[in-house]
């Protein structure tokens, strides 16, 4: 009887998101995990998957994330926010404690505006934006020298992503851990000996800028597929610009030579996660054809999920 009632949510919540968004991807199924069930005022129900994941120290994800996360996978089908409240209201009764550096998360559609209001008296608050882009737009003036990178960047590759951590940390979507420094190393190391694209910008021969990406299928049963429609895509995995260098469009070079690159007749369109509370990443992306396909709310910690 479960398997049915999350059968019947799920497809009633596909039709909901489709006409809410027409990029958002058809629903993958529930992900294994603890099932939640809620009832809203009138008798209907809705139900939730809670997925906890605990990322070991020295992860890249404790860059941008607790290490302790319970991330809920709403199922409430066209009850909108009114469903989402009844979930999450639901979620805080069971909560098992936690300790402070744990995290909720719900990701959710961003153009599902009635479900803001319950997020937020929850205690919600939107840190990060999954961002899409599927048209072309020229390309600008080159202002610096844009090359790919190779090994022997590697010192300037991470100096470089330590800024972007640093700055995405006053904003409240990173966090700069005792051994950040060194779980960038390793992971610059591993892209550039993946030969995963690598971009480096430069001023005089200084390296100012660095941004990397690379092409992905989202293909039925891929992490991809769960967060964008069928196809080839680009995600842009990390763009940073030296704070010296901010304003004068070194970003936008380096996203130019990205899509130039990586962009072609068969590409679905492109894709990234951005910061909202971050100052300068809503215009910029904004500006490079990106808008918020989903939102991701988190709370830090658990316990503070009301």
């Amino acid at each position: 009887m479960r398997a049915v009632i999350l059968d019947a949510l799920t497809r009633a919540q596909a039709a909901r998101f489709a006409a809410l968004d027409p990029l958002l991807p058809e629903p993958a199924p529930p992900p294994d995990g603890a099932v939640l069930t809620a009832a809203l005022p009138g008798g209907e129900r809705v139900a939730g998957v809670v997925v906890r994941t605990l990322h070991q120290p020295g992860a890249a994800q404790t860059l941008w994330s607790a290490r302790d996360v319970r991330e809920l996978h709403p199922i409430v089908g066209g009850t909108g926010g009114a469903g989402v409240d009844a979930l999450l209201s639901r979620w805080r009764q069971r909560l098992e404690p936690s300790g402070p550096d744990s995290s909720c998360v719900v990701t959710w559609p961003s153009r599902d505006a009635e479900a803001t209001a319950p997020l937020l008296a929850h205690g919600f608050v939107p840190l990060t934006v999954l961002a899409a882009r599927t048209g072309r737009l020229p390309l600008g003036t080159s202002v610096c020298s844009v090359r790919r990178a190779t090994p022997a960047d590697l010192d300037a590759l991470v100096d470089l992503a330590m800024a972007e951590v640093e700055y995405a940390a006053l904003v409240g979507g990173g966090i700069v851990r005792p051994d950040a420094r060194a779980i960038k190393r390793a992971t610059v190391s591993g892209h550039l000996e993946r030969g995963d694209p690598t971009w480096i910008a430069e001023l005089e021969g200084v390296a100012v800028g660095m941004v990397e990406a690379w092409e992905t299928d989202a293909q039925p049963g891929s992490w991809a597929r769960t967060r964008v429609r069928a196809g080839r895509w680009v995600f842009v995995n990390c763009l940073s610009v030296l704070p010296s260098a901010r304003g004068l469009g070194v970003g936008r070079t380096l996203m130019d030579a990205v899509h130039g690159a990586l962009l072609g007749p068969r590409s679905a369109g492109s894709f990234l996660y951005y910061n909202p509370p971050n100052p300068l990443s809503p215009t910029f992306w904004a500006r490079q054809g990106y808008r918020p396909l989903w939102t991701v709310w988190e709370l830090r910690p658990a316990d503070a999920l009301r």
